[in-house]
């Protein structure tokens, strides 16, 4: 049980101050960075009309997001962000089953990792929203329907990036708790391979596409 308490941790000294950095998570963080880098060039490199299997991949994942961001937030604006979300998708989803191959874990098992997505996804929202409202419009949501309403709704805003971010690290670290459970009990004979697979590839597939769409949805709501 000592793995999940196991960090290793890179500490800089700067300005009397010790940054504190997890290593392993910035590795996975790389590599799963890195595999998308090499598929995008590797499915936007050579396109033709008989497109390869990489490509019809690629096609597949960049229709169906930017269908799906033009649905939800508009013509417009979909255009606009439907690369971030499709983005956001892929780079979620192989986080999540990286934790499949073995002595690999998911950067999203990090809150860090989690928390950081959530607070971009709320900075281009309200970034979003001040675009297209205007801020004095913007500000002025804060304090409908009255005044004392106004602490009540940024205590909401703030909830809204903890419970999306907390969300996603408890279901990723939560598998990962059961596998490791389970294998103890088990020897890791038979369920822990079934489990991995069950949380790496159905429950992250899932979670990566709950988050995204959360993001999705919360860009369109104060876009309006």
């Amino acid at each position: 049980m000592q793995e999940l308490g196991k960090i290793h941790q890179l500490i800089i000294h700067f300005m009397g101050h010790d940054l504190t950095f997890n290593v392993e998570v910035m590795i996975m963080t790389w590599i799963v960075i890195a595999f998308l880098i090499i598929f995008g060039i590797s499915a936007a490199g050579k396109k033709s009309i008989l497109p390869g299997p990489i490509q019809i991949v690629g096609e597949l994942f960049v229709e169906q997001f930017f269908s799906l961001a033009e649905e939800t937030i508009g013509e417009e604006l979909g255009k606009k962000y439907a690369p971030l979300i499709c983005a956001l998708f892929m780079f979620l989803v192989l986080s999540n089953w990286l934790g499949i191959i073995p002595h690999l874990d998911e950067p999203t098992k990090d809150l860090n990792t989690t928390l950081g997505l959530g607070l971009m996804g709320c900075f281009i929202a309200h970034y979003t929203a001040i675009k297209e409202k205007g801020l004095k419009t913007y500000l002025k949501g804060y304090i409908e329907p009255f005044f004392m309403m106004l602490p009540l709704n940024i205590i909401g805003e703030l909830a809204n990036v903890v419970s999306i971010s907390f969300r996603l690290f408890g279901n990723i670290m939560g598998g990962s708790i059961i596998i490791l459970v389970v294998s103890y009990l088990t020897y890791s004979l038979f369920l822990p391979p079934f489990l991995n697979a069950f949380f790496g590839f159905f429950s992250g597939t899932i979670q990566a596409f709950v988050f995204t769409m959360l993001t999705t949805v919360y860009i369109a709501l104060k876009a309006k």
